[in-house]
């Protein structure tokens, strides 16, 4: 069997179905990221409902557009666990930062 031949029986055709259903998605979850400004909340919900909706949209656009849900495992851990490993650094940089703002507050006072 040629090579373009092996390549075309194993490339795979997905239904527009998906690909509609996903672009509703990222329509619904865009109006909700909009209602939020809309809105007018204010403060952590805001934020969290904000970056909810990113994650959520980000993730649809790489698993679908991207080819993503249909790659090996190994691919998948490439491309999805350094950030996630980014993350807690972040988290865990955001506490420590906590400690120093304690710790100077503690020892030099408020700073009036």
């Amino acid at each position: 069997m040629a090579p373009v031949e092996a390549h075309a029986e194993q490339q795979q055709h997905h239904p527009i179905k998906l690909y509609l259903l996903v672009w509703g998605l990222l329509f619904v979850l865009s109006a909700f990221s909009y209602m939020v400004d809309y809105l007018g909340l204010e403060g952590y919900l805001r934020w969290s409902l904000i970056l909810i909706f990113m994650m959520l949209k980000a993730g649809l656009i790489v698993a679908v557009f991207m080819h993503m849900a249909w790659e090996r495992l190994a691919l998948t851990y490439a491309i999805l666990l350094p950030p996630l490993l980014v993350l807690v650094f972040v988290a865990l940089m955001v506490s420590e930062s906590n400690y120093v703002l304690f710790t100077r507050l503690a020892f030099f006072g408020a700073g009036q």
